[in-house]
Parts: C-alpha cells; structure tokens; sequence
C-alpha cells in the first residue's frame, strides 16, 4: 500500500533527523526488504560516526533535493552542514515510501572519473534491454572498436538493489572494470538490477528467490552477448562480484555455453552465519555505537534458518536481512564451491586480502579447498584490496568506501589477461597477489 502521509522529501528529512540523533534501528525499520542485504544499521552507524568524527556534531539540515531515478523511484538527498564540514545522506524512496537504498556522500558529491587504465578511445557504449516483460531491466554494452570476433563477459552486482555500475558512494566499480576491460578487447554487458529498476515489484514477491534475484537476467544477458555479431559466441563469460559471484555457478548451470566464470570476492560461508560475522566486526570498530543489540538479533535470526522450523511462510521480520523464508530456504540448498565443481569450465577466482565482508579464511578457503586440485581453475588473493578491489594499507571499514578510488589496475590486468589473452599479448599478472591453482 503507497503511503500517502508523506512525501518523499518528508520521509527524507525524517530519516536524517533520526541519524542526528542516533536512532539507526528506527532507520532501519523503515528499509525496504532488499536494501536490508546491503546495509545494516550497524554499518549505517558505524559509517555515520566515522563521517562526524572529522566534520564534528551536526549543526543544521539543508532542503531535500529529489529527482526521479526509475519508475516508482526517486532520489533525495539532504545535506548535513557540520561543525567542521558537512555530508550528504541520500537514499532511493519507492512508491510505497520505504527505503531501497542509503548512503552517505561527501557534501559535494564527487563525480566518477575514468581509471588511467581506462582508454575510452577504444571502445564505444550503447543502450541495452536485458530481458523481457515486465521485469526487463536497462542496460549498458561497452564494444570495443578492434575487429571481432571478440570475447565477452557480463557482470553481476553484490547483494541488495544495485545498479549497472554497482556504485558504491562516489565509486563505480563495475564501470570501472567494463571499461578497463572494453578498453582492452573485451565486450561487456552490465546492466540495473532487478531490485534496483523494479523494486516495489520485487519486493511484493515474498517467494523471490536468489535465483529469481540473479539468474534469469544474466542468463538474457548472456544471449544477448552470444548473438551480437561482434562477439565470439564460444567466448562468452560471467563476472559475478560478492553475491553475483557466489551466484555464477548457478547461472553457468543454467547456461552451460558459457566459457567461463570470473568470481570476484564470492561468499562461500553460508550468508546468515556471515552476516554475525560482519556485524561482529562492525561492532568492534565501534564498541560503544550500541551495535552489539544488533549482532544478538542478527545472531537469533540467523539459528531460525539454521531450523528445521524454517518455512517459506516463517514471517521476514523473524529472519537475518529481511529476506523471506523462501529466499533463505533456497540459500540453505545451495552450495556454490560444490555447484562450480560440477561445471565443465576454467574458473578465476579472485580474493582481495583486506576484506572484511568475504574474506580469505571464512570463504576463500572454501574455494580453494574444493578447486585446488582442478588444472583449469586459477585462485589468487590481491592483498591489497578491499570487498570492491580498491587497494589499500590497513583495516577496511564502511566508511572507506565514500573516498574516490578505482579498482586496483592489476586486478582488471588479471581478469583482462584471462579473459582474452590475445588482446593483452606478454602481460602478466601484477602487484602484490598470491596464487594458487593452475
């Protein structure tokens, strides 16, 4: 039912008013079911306090600024004028005046610039429509000029209502990798989510899986690849990023003419014991945010989905995230090391070694563990990297991700070396990795 009582600048105004004085759970409770996968309140605090230890208490709230971003959805952000500065909070309000997505930005938000490894001299963008009906999603093909045929691949986003970019405070780090790799003779689909065009739409559907999140899209995007004249269609991949990669095995089970799976930081650990994990972590950098009632929860609801108990009428409210009973009953099911295993195709599977989301011990092992020992399978930790591949010295946080960076150049060296060998001839691997497997 569409709330009436505010507009989407009220509920705006309303939700920084609460971050002024501390009531992220309140925030929280106000999240539409997907975004609850993305963050936490946990997270949102912590990300808070670390903004307002530099620029200092709030000391005003600026008008809302709102414009429309896809049907039934807009953007709002109000700036937040500090002691020493100021922030932005912006967040996506359906129709139904939940919130799909939050995030803090620098007051002035930076704008995304090309990565100097990015040349878009060679390479030319178009509009695409992955899928069809009424759940068809926009999209972005980046095509190379050099003469094809050429290999191509199709990103897929991490967990909650992302779009095509996956952006990420002033970050996009999937433009940045289809850049660099359309840069590098490779042609690329990346394309809105689901849940990021058809929110409301999605939302209601409270039998919605992961696969209903993920696989049908990807599988069209990969048809469509297979069929552009420009591409080879014995050379087409799937890149899947966090929960797009622990996904790709599913989707390479569903399309079984793919060439290959690239998985980027892809969970292995089962999602509801990661998310205490996580929240456990977020709760140490800020030990006196009040975060710890938020792992007791997270920690209660994630034993329902370890019972047996568990049904797809178990209400989401009593689970980890927000997600419905059958969306976790079909997470519980799925293995993704043991599905990759089953699969007759090369892997690359990339780790970054400063994550703190999906990490080296929790979830890369697990692939390592159970893929080691296939020639065709190449593993290998960016020590340097974040969840998002951005290279750095020291502990990840959340706040980490509103500088501007790019992805580390020699992770898309990698994938690009991978994908299309003959587009990159002599280069080699870079930067600081560690590998195993062949």
């Amino acid at each position: 039912m569409r709330n009436t009582a505010s507009t989407p600048e009220a509920i705006a105004k309303s939700v920084a008013e609460k971050a002024c004085r501390g009531d992220f759970a309140g925030i929280e409770a106000q999240f539409a079911p997907p975004l609850r996968a993305q963050v936490s309140a946990a997270a949102l605090q912590t990300a808070w306090d670390a903004h307002l230890g530099g620029a200092g208490p709030v000391t005003a709230l600026g008008r809302p600024v709102t414009e429309p971003i896809a049907a039934g959805l807009v953007r709002v952000g109000v700036p937040i004028t500090c002691a020493r500065g100021g922030l932005t909070l912006v967040m996506s309000i359906d129709d139904t005046g939940l919130l799909n997505g939050l995030r803090l930005a620098p007051p002035e938000a930076e704008s995304w610039t090309p990565p100097p490894y990015a040349d878009p001299r060679e390479f030319a963008e178009h509009e695409v429509t992955v899928g069809s009906g009424p759940l068809a999603v926009p999209g972005t093909l980046s095509l190379p000029h050099a003469r094809g045929p050429r290999p191509g691949v199709v990103l897929l986003s991490g967990g909650g209502p992302f779009d095509r970019d996956e952006t990420v405070g002033p970050n996009k780090p999937l433009k940045d990798l289809a850049w660099g790799l359309a840069g590098r003779g490779v042609a690329v689909v990346r394309f809105d989510k689901v849940t990021h065009t058809h929110a409301a739409a999605m939302a209601a559907r409270h039998d919605a899986t992961m696969t209903d999140e993920y696989v049908p899209h990807a599988v069209a995007a990969v048809r469509l690849l297979r069929n552009h004249p420009a591409v080879d269609p014995a050379r087409v991949f799937v890149l899947g990023h966090s929960m797009g990669g622990k996904v790709a095995p599913r989707v390479a089970a569903a399309e079984p003419s793919l060439a290959g799976l690239v998985i980027l930081a892809g969970d292995t650990q089962p999602m509801h014991r990661a998310a205490v994990r996580v929240a456990r972590h977020l709760a140490d950098l800020a030990p006196d945010s009040g975060a710890r009632s938020l792992v007791d929860t997270l920690t209660r609801q994630a034993a329902l989905v370890d019972s047996p108990d568990l049904s797809p009428t178990t209400p989401a409210a009593e689970l980890p995230l927000g997600l419905s009973g059958s969306y976790w009953l079909d997470l519980r099911a799925y293995d993704p090391v043991a599905t990759a295993a089953a699969l007759d195709m090369p892997l690359l599977i990339l780790q970054g070694g400063r994550d703190y989301q999906v990490t080296v011990e929790d979830d890369f092992a697990r692939w390592r563990a159970g893929l080691a020992h296939r020639p065709d399978v190449t593993l290998r930790v960016h020590q340097a990297a974040d969840h998002f591949f951005f290279p750095g010295t020291g502990p990840s946080t959340p706040a980490a991700y509103e500088r501007a960076q790019h992805i580390d150049p020699a992770v898309v060296t990698d994938i690009a070396t991978w994908l299309a060998p003959d587009a990159a001839p002599g280069a080699e691997p870079t930067g600081p990795a560690t590998q195993a497997g062949g």
